[in-house]
C-alpha cells in the first residue's frame, strides 16, 4: 500500500442507557412504546461498559476517523440528547469524529432539531457555518479529511409508534449527488454515511428506508467507494451498483449489545484506505466483543471481497 493511509472506524447504534425519569406527559406520546420496549429487550442486552471496551480499543489501533451511524440515544428526551452531546465531546474532537443521525434520534416530533443543534459540531460540514442557523440544510454534509471525502447523509424522522421507518428525500439526494461529483472530481476516496440500510429487503418493512431506490441512483450517478450504515444491528456486507463497479455498502452490530443477545455482540468495522483515485486499496478488519464480553477479538480482514 501506498505511504499515506488513512484508518478509518465505524461504530453504530449506541443506544447510550441509562433511560432517563420521563414525566407521564413526555410517555403519553410515542415514547411510551420505546420505553417498554427498551425495559422488555434492551435493558438485558445494552451496556455502556460495552461501549467502552469497544472505543478504547478504536484508540489503541489509532484510528484517523470515527463514523458514527446514528441512533446515539433511545426516546430522545432532552436530557438523553444532551448525555449524547456530553458523551461525544468525551469520545473526540469533532474534527475526527463524524456523526449521521438515525430514527431513535429524531424519536418524536422536535427531537431531530434538538438533536442536531446539540450535536452540530459532529455533522458541520467543513464548508458549513460554525452555528446552525435554522433556516440551512444540515444534510448531506461534506468533510474532507486527508484523501477521503465523508459525506454525511440524514434519514432521521420522527415516525408513528411502532413504526422505524427512514426518508431521503429527492432533495438530498441531488446535493448528494453534486457532493460525490465534486469529490471524484478532487481524487478523493467517497464514504457515504447513512443510518437506514440503503438495501431492500435488508430490513423488515416497518424499519425500513423510504427512497431506497432513490439512493441507489445517487450512488450509480455520483459515484462512490464505500457506503456505511447502522439500524440493523447486525454485521452484513452488501453491494450497490457504482460507476467504475460495484461499491460495498457495509452494516456493523450495535456498539452497545452484549454477549448472549439475539443479535450480535458489539463490534466495529476498521478501514485502512490506501492508492489513490483510479486505483484505491480498502482494507476492511471487523473487531468484536469476545464471548466473555470483557475484550475485543479480531474477527478477521477483508470482510470485502466481493
Amino acid at each position: 500500500m501506498s505511504h499515506s493511509m488513512f484508518k478509518l472506524a465505524h461504530i453504530s447504534d449506541v443506544h447510550l442507557g441509562p433511560l432517563p425519569r420521563l414525566s407521564i406527559r413526555e410517555l403519553a406520546s410515542k415514547r411510551i412504546t420505546g420505553f417498554v420496549n427498551w425495559h422488555r429487550n434492551r435493558r438485558k442486552h445494552l451496556f455502556g461498559g460495552t461501549l467502552d471496551i469497544l472505543l478504547d480499543d478504536i484508540r489503541a489501533k489509532q484510528a484517523d476517523h470515527l463514523a458514527v451511524t446514528g441512533d446515539l440515544v433511545n426516546l430522545a428526551s432532552g436530557i438523553e440528547i444532551q448525555t449524547a452531546a456530553a458523551w461525544l465531546r468525551a469520545v473526540g474532537d469533532p474534527q475526527r469524529t463524524s456523526v449521521v443521525p438515525g430514527n431513535h434520534d429524531a424519536y418524536v416530533p422536535g427531537a431531530y432539531e434538538k438533536a442536531v443543534r446539540a450535536w452540530y459540531p459532529y455533522v458541520r460540514g467543513d464548508q458549513a457555518p460554525l452555528e446552525w442557523p435554522q433556516d440551512r440544510h444540515v444534510f448531506p454534509y461534506l468533510r474532507v479529511r486527508d484523501q477521503v471525502a465523508l459525506i454525511g447523509c440524514s434519514t432521521a424522522v420522527a415516525t408513528p409508534p411502532f413504526a422505524a421507518s427512514g426518508f431521503f428525500s429527492a432533495r438530498q439526494a441531488r446535493d448528494t449527488v453534486n457532493m460525490l461529483r465534486a469529490a471524484g472530481d478532487a481524487g478523493l476516496f467517497r464514504v457515504v454515511m447513512i443510518h437506514h440500510p440503503p438495501i431492500r429487503g435488508a430490513t423488515s418493512f416497518y424499519k425500513r428506508m423510504i427512497g431506497i431506490r432513490r439512493f441507489a441512483a445517487v450512488i450509480s450517478t455520483g459515484g462512490a467507494e464505500l457506503v456505511l450504515h447502522g439500524h440493523t444491528h447486525l454485521n452484513t456486507l452488501h453491494w450497490l451498483r457504482g460507476q467504475t463497479g460495484p461499491v460495498p455498502v457495509v452494516g456493523i452490530a450495535s456498539a452497545s449489545q452484549g454477549v448472549g443477545g439475539l443479535k450480535p455482540p458489539a463490534a466495529y468495522n476498521l478501514f485502512t484506505i490506501g492508492g489513490r483515485a483510479g486505483a484505491w486499496e480498502l482494507k476492511a478488519e471487523r473487531f468484536s466483543l469476545n464471548a466473555k464480553g470483557d475484550d475485543i477479538d479480531a474477527q478477521g480482514t477483508d470482510i470485502l471481497a466481493p
